[in-house]
């Protein structure tokens, strides 16, 4: 049972881990053109934000399960198959980006619009702005949506068990559902909400230490 727990926890660490990395990557580009075309932008461009705006709102109203259907065929194609943890941290990526682009859009436009202005008077250019200015102003809020967005996706590896995924849930559903043993259920529970405990208690640490 410990070998069986050991090695779903460790999937599971693993898929969160790569996930989050690559949805934080990839999610801080579309975060960084909406909040350049944005109305009060360095940049602005309705046409561009409201086009961007539209997709990340389409993608985030997926309920995850029906992302990760939707997604076989992408994931087969990207990974060769459709079940496991690291064809799950396809679909686990795809759901995060448009949160944290949205995340880390909604952060740097709660900057104080008297910096950029003084920014600007000294000569600063638009992408000094946006990474002296923008990024550094915002980084601790995006700092706690990245924390949040580790929480959620704990959450999401445990629905990515049911269809194969590996992981904690993997073992609650195959073990502890099917296999009628609850105290699968009761250990992978507990290590969930450990684990999530953990996060939050690291990410409110960090928090406190940048703000």
């Amino acid at each position: 049972m410990s070998a069986i727990i050991l090695k779903a926890s460790m999937e599971t660490l693993y898929m969160v881990f790569w996930s989050t990395l690559l949805s934080v990557i990839i999610g801080f580009i579309p975060a960084v053109v909406l909040v350049l075309t944005a109305p009060d932008g360095l940049k602005p461009n309705k046409i561009v934000y409201e086009v961007l705006s539209l997709i990340v709102n389409i993608f985030r109203s997926f309920p995850f399960i029906i992302l990760m259907v939707i997604l076989i065929p992408f994931t087969r194609m990207i990974v060769g198959k459709a079940i496991g943890t690291n064809a799950a941290i396809v679909s686990l990526t795809i759901s995060a980006i448009p949160y944290i682009a949205r995340v880390f859009e909604t952060s740097m436009r709660e900057t104080d619009p008297g910096v950029i202005e003084a920014a600007r008077s000294f000569g600063a250019t638009d992408m000094q702005i946006l990474f002296r200015v923008y990024v550094k102003e915002s980084w601790p809020r995006m700092l706690n949506g990245i924390v949040l967005l580790i929480i959620s996706l704990v959450g999401y590896t445990a629905m990515a068990g049911t269809i194969g995924g590996g992981g904690i849930g993997d073992v609650a559903i195959r073990f502890g559902y099917q296999a009628y043993k609850i105290e699968y259920l009761v250990i992978c529970s507990l290590i969930l909400i450990i684990f999530v405990q953990a996060v939050q208690m690291i990410g409110n640490y960090i928090f406190r230490k940048i703000s």
